[in-house]
């Protein structure tokens, strides 16, 4: 069930709608059944993964409780980790097997095959579980909180299984902490006309984002990106530049829904984006991008292999090995792998060059703070993110190639075929400027609270505009279109 679809604009209401309506010590159990009804939409016999993944982690959680609290246990820590491994081994092994097992033949196959032509490996006809990378990360999460000693072990499996399918976020995330979501559903919670203006404004804007923006931009990315060798120079640069808000608006879109869902009914899901765009620098920019997945590979792998407490080149290595792993755990694709890689290598340079940096701002005469060389940070890190990001959309790695070693090759400033018409092309480049418009405006001004101070007319008036905007100017396929994270 998509959040851009007819049906969820249905199940929505009358999920929170029953919700309020029955008994406190029966909405878990709701919540529930709506969560994995959610997700059975797309392929039943998947939800079985997640009863799986749910299984292992309560009882390795219960278990790692039992021999921290009891006294007859001998080699505590030994046997926690005993706990810990059981939990993150069979996890992993099943996200590796529908996640990765292709890639690994087929690149085994070809690494022992007699010539780079043949391959005696034979895939398996396996279809990627919806969002099964997030609520497996969001499992394993809980675990480790657990042994961290963070966190009591919920003996409640209802409520766990919960947490671990709760349908705003299970396909596509925010990836949510246990110690965050966990002790929400244990709290009463009545309906609330601010949760309702939260929520339904949120959900409003990601509509906006989604159907509006990134669905617009999509038909121009697709065009060119499909067949970049029609193309070199101008016509790349745009549909660079347009990926880089298409991915931006579609998935912060779905990270609004989710959250504005979630509000509704009371919950506070975690922030995942925080307008990135404007980011000086890639460590600021992965401090506002994906931040609920930044931040669990920082406190559950690159903290754990030292972090910053080790030597220069060591901290390094940390990080290429956080940056590699995030780019695999988008996809079994070498693109993915290079695309984290370029992200680490950044920052590496960016930790190796920072003494030099006053230096290099005294021979460049630029005044520190200054609005002339915030703008020149933000576009260098602009620059530096939609480059990487040719290879994250490339569908093969030698088209990936193909466009970084075409896009700077200025021929002229036409394309030929955007796959849009001349009004909805120029539509999505003021759109992308009202966009960056807004959010520059949002970065001193809450205009979710300034609107909620209005008077009543005031924020109708407003949700109608927003609502005829996304119904008339919305880009609307003959399918809904799903959402780009969903692939991960």
């Amino acid at each position: 069930m998509l959040f851009n679809s007819i049906q969820f604009i249905f199940f929505l209401p009358i999920v929170v709608a029953i919700y309020f309506i029955i008994p406190f010590k029966r909405r878990w159990f709701w919540l529930l059944v709506s969560s994995y009804f959610f997700y059975m939409c797309w392929k039943p016999e998947y939800a079985i993964l997640i009863f799986i993944s749910t299984v292992i982690t309560y009882f390795s959680g219960i278990g790692i409780e039992k021999i921290s609290n009891s006294n007859k246990i001998k080699n505590k820590i030994k046997n926690k980790k005993l706990c810990v491994s059981i939990s993150f081994i069979s996890n992993l092994s099943i996200l590796i097997f529908f996640k990765y097992y292709n890639f690994i033949g087929e690149n085994l196959g070809l690494l022992f095959s007699n010539s780079t032509d043949e391959n005696s490996f034979t895939p398996l006809d396996i279809l990627l579980p919806v969002g099964i990378s997030f609520y497996t990360f969001q499992a394993l999460s809980y675990t480790m909180d657990i042994y961290r000693g963070n966190l009591k072990a919920e003996h409640h499996f209802g409520r766990y299984a919960l947490f671990v399918s709760f349908f705003p976020q299970l396909v596509a995330g925010p990836i949510e902490r246990s110690t965050n979501l966990l002790p929400q559903f244990r709290k009463k919670i009545n309906f609330n006309l601010k949760n309702l203006w939260d929520g339904v404004f949120i959900i409003l804007c990601g509509l906006f984002k989604k159907v509006v923006i990134a669905d617009r931009l999509a038909v121009v990315v697709n065009t060119i990106y499909d067949d970049p060798t029609k193309y070199s120079g101008y016509p790349l640069i745009i549909a660079t530049i347009f990926f880089t808000f298409q991915i931006y608006c579609d998935f912060s879109a779905y990270s609004d829904i989710a959250i504005g869902s979630a509000k509704i009914m009371g919950f506070d899901l975690m922030k995942n984006f925080d307008k990135p765009y404007f980011s000086k620098s890639i460590s600021e920019f992965w401090r506002k991008w994906h931040i609920s997945l930044s931040t669990w590979f920082r406190d559950y792998l690159y903290f754990p292999l030292g972090g910053n407490r080790v030597s220069k080149f060591k901290r390094y290595r940390n990080i290429l090995i956080v940056f590699i792993t995030s780019g695999i755990w988008h996809g079994a694709s070498w693109n993915f792998m290079i695309w984290g890689a370029l992200h680490g290598i950044y920052l590496t340079l960016e930790l190796i060059l920072k003494p030099s940096k006053g230096f290099i701002i005294k021979i460049l005469k630029i005044k520190k703070g200054s609005y002339g060389f915030k703008l020149f940070q933000i576009s260098f890190t602009f620059f530096l993110v939609s480059f990487a990001w040719i290879f994250f959309r490339a569908k093969t790695l030698p088209d990936a190639v193909y466009i970084s070693k075409n896009i700077f090759v200025i021929d002229s400033f036409e394309i030929i075929n955007t796959g849009l018409t001349k009004f909805d092309f120029t539509l999505s480049k003021y759109l992308i400027f009202f966009l960056v418009l807004i959010q520059y405006i949002q970065r001193k001004t809450n205009l979710k609270e300034k609107l909620y101070n209005e008077n009543l007319v005031v924020r109708w008036l407003f949700f109608s505009i927003l609502i005829i905007v996304i119904i008339f100017w919305g880009y609307y396929p003959t399918e809904p279109s799903q959402f780009i994270y969903f692939q991960f």
